[in-house]
């Protein structure tokens, strides 16, 4: 399983944390830990002091492809939900300098 994501694909988010917006969405991946399971809490780490959270769009990819046109794209996802994305504002500020 992969966990492919998209970001700086809002204008206005990205603006919000000073980052610059790209002529393309930031393709990136994260690993199979950043999920939680049904019934498991969520931790907040002890190593922030700015942790926040995004509400975002979560689709479950069913099959590969390549340059699919927008009228077919249906085709390849077969679930979806809304995901809680939770970042450490500070230290992903420190790691950006």
């Amino acid at each position: 399983m992969k966990i492919i994501c998209v970001g700086r694909n809002y204008s206005d988010h990205a603006k919000e944390l000073n980052n610059p917006i790209p002529e393309q969405p930031v393709i990136f991946l994260k690993p199979k830990s950043a999920l939680v399971k049904q019934g498991h809490p969520i931790l907040y780490p002890e190593f922030t002091d700015d942790l926040q959270y995004e509400c975002e769009l979560v689709l479950k990819i069913c099959k590969n492809g390549k340059d699919i046109p927008d009228r077919f794209a249906g085709q390849y996802y077969n679930e979806w939900t809304v995901g809680l994305d939770l970042t450490s504002r500070d230290l992903q500020q420190k790691l950006k300098q």
